[in-house]
């Protein structure tokens, strides 16, 4: 599958094949961290299909593991683009969330399960807004995240 993405503010743009049965969901602290979020979606690609425009600001991340990670991100909007091993990249794990095609990219495994959200089962019964936010418990309707 062909996906393209980019940071929020467009200054890095990238492309890829990428084999959509490899999204993974990853609920460790160190991801829940990273991405502000309850965990963090992820879609691993060769280095070598990926085309990359721009150059992200990167740091090495040492996980409880011992595993040293670069992790990239946009300099300018601070957008987490992806993951790679420290000494000799192989493999971008690309941050679905800057892929455009991410509708498509239906996560196939979680690791670090123990780590989730105790209550991410229960989003479902949590009340939905289908656009925006009209709840007075969300602040201000017109103001985006």
């Amino acid at each position: 599958m062909n996906i393209t993405g980019q940071c929020h503010c467009g200054a890095i743009r990238f492309t890829a094949t990428a084999q959509p049965e490899r999204v993974f969901v990853c609920h460790c602290a160190d991801c829940q961290v990273i991405s502000g979020a309850p965990f963090r979606a992820v879609l691993p690609v060769p280095v070598d299909q990926v085309e990359l425009q721009g150059v992200p600001k990167q740091y090495v991340k040492i996980a409880a593991t011992g595993n040293r990670r670069v992790q990239a991100f946009c300099a300018d909007c601070g957008t987490q683009l992806f993951a790679t091993e420290a000494d000799t990249p192989k493999t971008l794990n690309i941050r679905l969330g800057c892929i455009n095609e991410r509708a498509q990219l239906k996560p196939v495994l979680q690791v670090w399960r123990d780590s989730a959200m105790p209550w991410l089962h229960e989003l479902d019964d949590v009340p939905a807004h289908r656009q925006g936010r009209d709840s007075p418990l969300a602040g201000n309707p017109s103001t985006p995240c």
